[in-house]
């Protein structure tokens, strides 16, 4: 085919089999009840008549590269590394060790330790503690009781009250607090 535009020919997709004859050939063979023709198809006329083109088969490699994967009868593995230690085993190299800076982390972990322990035994977290504790007595029984007013126990809670007007949210409450004991 020839385009217009430019003078470059394209050439249509090659023949199934080994051409080396413009004619078609076409030959008989006979075997008993049966008679087989066999024909080669001519090559294009862009084709000098002394060109053979050869051709692979239809497409046997990927067919077989496809049965080969499906059939491999090997296991999987997690990957090439996956029997590896890991570099995590592996103890790294000694660094130098500076006398400076070790006694400076030496007189540090002390400084710490002593400020810890002064801030332990101070008047200021002892008193922290004591409220803590009466704030969670004191709020153990709020939150208590805000349960036993949703009524979580008998399986009912705020979403029950949605669709309710005023008044059946009002004696709704009312019920849950005679229940309760208030």
């Amino acid at each position: 085919m020839l385009s217009s535009s430019s003078s470059t020919i394209h050439a249509p997709p090659p023949p199934i089999t080994t051409v080396s004859q413009r004619k078609l050939a076409c030959s008989k063979k006979k075997k008993r009840a049966t008679t087989s023709i066999t024909c080669k198809r001519a090559p294009p006329k862009w084709l000098p008549p002394s060109t053979s083109v050869p051709l692979p088969p239809l497409s046997a490699f990927p067919l077989a590269a496809s049965i080969s994967i499906l059939l491999w009868s090997t296991p999987a593995y997690a990957g090439f590394l996956s029997g590896s230690t890991g570099l995590e085993s592996v103890p790294g190299p000694q660094l130098p060790q500076f006398d400076f800076l070790n006694k400076w982390n030496d007189t540090n972990q002390k400084r710490y330790a002593e400020l810890d322990s002064k801030f332990k035994s101070s008047t200021v977290l002892k008193d922290l503690l004591e409220k803590s504790k009466l704030n969670k007595e004191r709020n153990r029984q709020e939150i208590q009781d805000k349960y036993c007013l949703r009524g979580a126990e008998w399986g009912v809670g705020d979403c029950s009250t949605q669709g309710m007007t005023d008044e059946e949210k009002d004696s709704f409450i009312a019920m849950l607090k005679k229940r309760v004991g208030e």
